[in-house]
This record gives structure tokens, sequence and C-alpha cells, in this order.
């Protein structure tokens, strides 16, 4: 293990006797299983919406699974940790559980038999939302099909197997309680702040994390999630051509924007669930998100003046062959379709390499887009050599920007990570 992470998990240690105290949480008793008419049809309805705005089902259901049952792989720095069951199955889900016990879950990181939960469960945003948004959501989840399974046991590093270091966790990042509007600023700020720092829980994926797995101030300056660059959202001013409210909210609806690409990797899922949403949702988050911008600044002066010429000339013939048939200003579905050229889009003009080599791995599938973008994978039919030589050319002559460093030794390490 690496002296950091040794050092990290000693603080917590530090931490959790300080929060001693709170290590160990009553258990909530088991209540018999709702039937599903108990609840009334338009809080289920409202439910629908809460579950939606919190992407619950992207998380909460593998590959292979059923919706919520759970067993989806979550990779972090400590370990990969598998999402849990939340049907109302009463043997593996949530089924014998209280609206009190869902309550603190959300509200504390406490599960119904007193055990801490993960804060790969994003309860320090969910303490932020209101009691009868919870109490919806709680409606909501108790009326899916119960599903019987449980996902496998987490595959962390030992220490963090003793669940008790959570409290001193939860010390350190959690500040529990609903959010209170600031009376200064107008309902649809208000209503965007809420969605983004409560069920939305954006800042998790978009801000950077500590040693120890906290939120990095100031939050939404950029992260990283199962090996994608989440942008930072709060420098949306000084893309290649800067974001609008109106763009941004039409991004997140869609999936798609025509003037700064499509949605992809972890993002696509969040979109089409956005799509479920009322207009007025993600109208909100676009105007609070683009409250929190950086002043725009002068372009730096960039180009592709530093890029190995023979490797962009590959590159370019690599492209031809493999990409220019969809992606050449020629090519029907961008001079019909009216799709932004690759120079605009950020997994072009990040520092990082990394998002462009997702996307060629990976594609962009039908279901991740409200807006039916597409691509296919790439991950079989080209080698990582070949996948470097596009990104050179990419990046250099569409993105007319500075060469990428190691490129070659990313997408090797990118596609062994995703095994």
């Amino acid at each position: 293990m690496k002296r950091k992470a040794w050092i990290a998990i000693g603080a917590l240690a530090i931490a959790t006797i300080v929060a001693a105290g709170w290590a160990l949480e009553p258990e909530i008793k088991p209540v018999p299983t709702p039937n599903p008419s108990e609840f009334e049809p338009a809080s289920v309805s409202r439910g629908a919406r809460i579950v939606a705005q919190g992407d619950c089902m992207v998380c909460h259901t593998s590959a292979t699974g059923a919706p919520y049952a759970g067993g989806l792989p979550l990779r972090t720095p400590f370990g990969t940790i598998f999402t849990t069951n939340i049907t109302p199955d009463p043997q593996t889900g949530i089924g014998t559980w209280s609206l009190a016990a869902f309550t603190r879950a959300l509200r504390h990181g406490v599960a119904r038999d007193g055990h801490l939960l993960y804060p790969a469960f994003p309860y320090i945003h969910y303490t932020r939302m209101s009691t009868a948004d919870i109490s919806d959501a709680y409606a909501y989840l108790m009326t899916r099909t119960p599903v019987n399974y449980k996902a496998p046991d987490n595959e962390l590093l030992l220490p963090l197997r003793f669940r008790p270091m959570l409290a001193g966790w939860n010390l350190l990042y959690l500040h529990p309680g609903p959010a209170t509007d600031v009376q200064t600023q107008s309902a649809e700020w208000n209503r965007g702040r809420y969605l983004v720092d409560g069920a939305g829980h954006c800042a998790s994926c978009h801000s950077k994390l500590d040693p120890i797995g906290g939120e990095r101030s100031p939050a939404f300056s950029g992260g990283n999630i199962d090996g994608w660059d989440a942008p930072a959202l709060s420098n949306l001013l000084n893309t290649p051509k800067p974001w609008t409210r109106e763009q941004l909210a039409i991004y997140l609806r869609h999936g798609w924007s025509a003037e700064h690409g499509a949605a992809a990797g972890p993002m696509g899922p969040v979109t089409h669930s956005l799509s479920q949403l009322p207009d007025e949702d993600s109208n909100a988050i676009a105007t609070y998100i683009m409250s929190l911008q950086k002043p725009a600044t002068k372009p730096a002066t960039t180009g592709p003046a530093d890029a190995d010429v023979t490797r962009v000339r590959q590159g370019a013939a690599l492209f031809a062959g493999a990409c220019a048939g969809c992606h050449s200003p020629e090519a029907p579905m961008m001079s019909m379709g009216g799709r932004p050229s690759l120079g605009l889009s950020s997994a072009v003009t990040s520092d990082r390499p990394d998002n462009l080599i997702q996307i060629v791995l990976n594609g962009v599938p039908w279901k991740d887009s409200h807006h039916s973008t597409f691509m296919p994978p790439f991950a079989a039919s080209l080698s990582d050599a070949q996948i470097a030589l596009i990104a050179a050319y990419v990046r250099a002559d569409i993105g007319q920007r500075a060469a990428w460093k190691d490129v070659d030794q990313r997408v090797a390490a990118i596609r062994k990570e995703n095994k």
C-alpha cells in the first residue's frame, strides 16, 4: 500500500477515536413490508421524479441485474464497493425498513441495523433533501418490484472493512440537515442549488477528493469517476465556445449540445435520467451552475506546434479509415445533423486524453442519450498504438491543441483498468 494511503487511514483512525461516541448506532426495528397500496399515488409519482433526480437506478442496477437490485461495482482508491439492493425485498433489500430507517440512511449514512454506510452512497448530499422529498422517494422505492439478490462482498483495503472507522469520516465531512433557501436569490436559483447539492450530488463526481475520500474545496473544480475525467463545472466560460445557460439546460435533458458535443461515460446515464424530468428542473440546475462560473479569461495560446508530425500523419490515415465516415466535415451526420466539430469537444480540448481514449474504446451506447447519440466501440478493432495515433491526430489537427504526453501509456492503462 502506498505511504499516502497509510497516512490517510491513520488520520481517519484518529478521527474515529474522537468520534467514538457516534461509532455505534442503534438498530431501528424491522417493520412488515408495506403493501404498495398503502402509498398515495401522488406521492409515488413525486418519488419517481426525486429518484430520477438522484440517478438512483443507475448506481443501484448492475449491468445484468434487475432495476434497483444493486450489485454495480464502484471503483474507489480504497477498493471496490458493490451497490446494495434497494428494492422492497424483505430478505436482501429494504423491505423491512421503516420511513424512519430510510430517512436516517439518507440523513446520517446509517443502515437500519445500525452499521455505518460507506460514503460512496452520497448521504453527505442526500442529507440536504427535504423531509417531504425523502418520504416521496421512500414511497416510490417501496412500490418497485421486490428482487431477492445480495450484492457481492466489498473488496476494500483491510483497515477500511472496519466500518466504525466511518464515524471519524462523518465527523469530518457530514453536516446533516436539510438545505435552506438563500433569500437574496431567485426561486429558480434556489431550486437549482437544492437539486445540485442534494439529490443530484453533482459535486461527488465533479470535485477532487482528498486522501481519505472527502470532497476538496472548492467544489465543482473537476474530478474523476470510474476512469473518466469529470470537467470543472465552474469553468464553463473558458471552453472553446463558452457555455450559455440555455445550452447547458438543453445538454442536461438531451445529452447533446450543438456547440459542445454529446454526453458520454458516466454523464450519459445522468442525462438519460434528467430527460425524464420536467424542463423546469434542468433549467434550474443550469441557472445555478452558471452562477458558479469563474470569469472568462483570454484563451492561452496553444497549438499543434509541438506535435510529432509523423505520428499525426499516421493518425490521420487511421482516422480516415475508422472515423471520417461520421466525423469529417463532409460526413452526412455532420453536414445535415448539425453536429459540432470534434475540436469543440471537452474530450479533445481537455488537459488529459483519458476521456477521448474512453470514448474510442467504449463508444457511446444508444441508451445513454435521449437525443439518440451513438458511437460504436473500437476496443476490439483498434490496438492501443492505433488509438494513441488517432488521439495525436485529433488533438493536433482538429483540436489545434498542444500534444498530450504519454498517450500510449494512458491507452494501455485505461484498457487494463476497464477490464
